[in-house]
């Protein structure tokens, strides 16, 4: 009996996940990164779902904090957190973008 527990055992045994937390600050500026586990180049231009797949994205009241991914070559989950951070930046330029007045000049010649 006890090699039928220890077979049952095994059998309800589940795959281990690998889960990695990345800060999107400490990425290249297209926002690309590796998988950290295979190595994988995931980038958010690939809407495929063939390299990657969005599980869950979290916000707050400051907008998106982080977006849970899954590699889809080696089954990793990724948290990838620094949006905050990067809206801030963003909405920091936006706002210097505003401030500079787009002047018009006309010259007429004679």
């Amino acid at each position: 009996m006890s090699d039928k527990r220890g077979k049952r055992m095994k059998e309800g045994k589940t795959k281990q996940e690998n889960a990695y937390m990345l800060d999107l600050t400490k990425t290249d500026e297209e926002g690309d990164f590796l998988c950290p586990r295979c190595g994988t180049k995931i980038s958010p231009d690939n809407t495929t779902e063939e390299i990657y797949s969005v599980i869950e994205p979290k916000v707050n009241s400051y907008g998106l904090e982080e977006v849970l991914i899954r590699c889809n070559i080696c089954g990793s989950e990724i948290h990838l957190t620094g949006f905050s951070i990067t809206q801030l930046l963003f909405e920091k330029e936006e706002k210097k973008c505003k401030s500079k007045k787009e002047t018009i000049s006309y010259v007429n010649h004679l």
